[in-house]
């Protein structure tokens, strides 16, 4: 199949393109590389070192025996995407070229522009692209399990069947974003939804859960460290695990915000691509929008942290936990109980040992403990809902 993948650099678009590339899928992908200048703007690094898409290339041909066909372009600009699109063909498209971050969204004005402006826009791009040059082609978009809020009641797959003053109907699920980006990815489900209905094209909307790991176990994972993918762990866009395991391996109190008692559902990368790669070889009908959501267990932020510390204790890392003041304005304890039966009826099969897989990410990034360190300043959030700038403090005491 020819795929293509907007945001091919990113934590999940380069893991992904070397999955496919496993399975001998013609993969194209493009980058503005802006993830990486994002992650420099936060005073942060991704802990794994990372190379140059030129030096990836080549390592995706030696490992895969195949080329990865790559150009940098900015998915603001439609022509760019247009000629990209004729010139490849692609049968599915697979958009995770977004701003991926709450707090970046929420710095300020400018900020929040160009979340919105770069997020929608794009997205806009890519469809009439698709109307215009490949109509039967598959769009996989990336949203997020965050569009749908933390509401009292049950969340379903996208849609529900509701009956008011006696009618009955099927509609989407009431969204409730927590934050400027999760706002955008409002936006483009009711704009891909929207494309479906009117121009016949075919969408898979995943909704994700919060995603960590380091690894997928894919050929030359672990071996070749021009495979790596970025492992990020600033208050942007470093993910509340990936975050956790950066703050054991350095000897950083793991930071739960407020209270603690968050949910959110989980998963670990390799799952993640596992996901992405069943709705890409499962797609639904012409004119079909459907909702897949991608997570494999629901945990509280304070549970997460109590495993790493478990095996980060297991592992001579000798963790403690000292929750922050929470920057964020958002429900601290609250009901959540998301449906997530579409793509293991698709033979999604989960890792679930979520323990193990921590134990992995923390003895991969033993080995780049001195990158961590360097930046350690980026894991204290001074990016605050409320519009001021200022850093979180402990609320309890950190004892050594």
């Amino acid at each position: 199949m020819r795929i293509f993948i907007l945001g091919v650099d990113g934590y999940l678009g380069w893991p992904l393109a070397r999955y496919l590339g496993a399975r001998g899928h013609e993969v194209a992908g493009c980058d503005l590389f802006l993830r990486r200048k994002w992650v420099e703007e936060m005073g942060s690094q991704s802990a794994t070192p990372i190379r140059t898409m030129e030096e990836r290339l080549v390592a995706f041909k030696e490992n895969f025996g195949r080329e990865l066909i790559f150009k940098e372009g900015d998915l603001r600009d439609y022509d760019f995407i247009l000629q990209f699109f004729k010139f490849f063909q692609p049968e599915a498209i697979v958009h995770l070229g977004e701003v991926p971050s709450a707090p970046y969204s929420m710095i300020d004005v400018h900020h929040c522009v160009f979340t919105q402006t770069n997020n929608i826009a794009s997205t806009l791009n890519i469809l009439y692209a698709m109307k215009e040059v490949c109509p039967q082609a598959h769009l996989v978009k990336l949203g997020t399990m965050g569009e749908y809020g933390t509401p009292n009641i049950d969340i379903p797959e996208g849609f529900f069947t509701i009956e008011y003053r006696g009618r009955t109907d099927t509609l989407p699920f009431p969204r409730q974003a927590g934050s400027w980006y999760h706002q955008t990815k409002v936006h483009d489900s009711h704009n891909i939804m929207f494309a479906c209905k009117i121009w016949g094209l075919r969408s898979t909307d995943i909704m994700q859960g919060v995603v960590f790991g380091t690894r997928i176990n894919e050929m030359g994972d672990g071996d070749d460290d021009r495979l790596l993918t970025r492992f990020d762990f600033d208050q942007c866009f470093g993910t509340v695990l990936n975050r956790y395991c950066a703050q054991a391996v350095i000897g950083h109190p793991l930071s739960p915000y407020g209270a603690g008692q968050q949910k959110r559902g989980f998963l670990p990368l390799r799952d993640s691509i596992q996901c992405l790669t069943i709705a890409i070889n499962n797609p639904p009908q012409e004119g079909e929008y459907r909702v897949f959501n991608q997570f494999e267990e629901v945990y509280s932020v304070t549970q997460l942290a109590q495993k790493v510390k478990k095996v980060g204790d297991e592992i001579g890392l000798n963790v403690d936990i000292s929750n922050l003041e929470n920057p964020r304005i958002e429900k601290e304890e609250h009901y959540y109980n998301p449906d997530h039966r579409h793509l293991l009826d698709l033979g999604y099969k989960p890792t679930h040992d979520v323990e193990q897989e921590l134990r992995t990410i923390l003895e991969d990034l033993l080995k780049y403990r001195s990158r961590i360190e360097e930046k350690k300043e980026a894991l204290i959030p001074d990016v605050r809902w409320d519009g001021t700038r200022r850093k979180s403090r402990f609320l309890t005491e950190v004892r050594r």
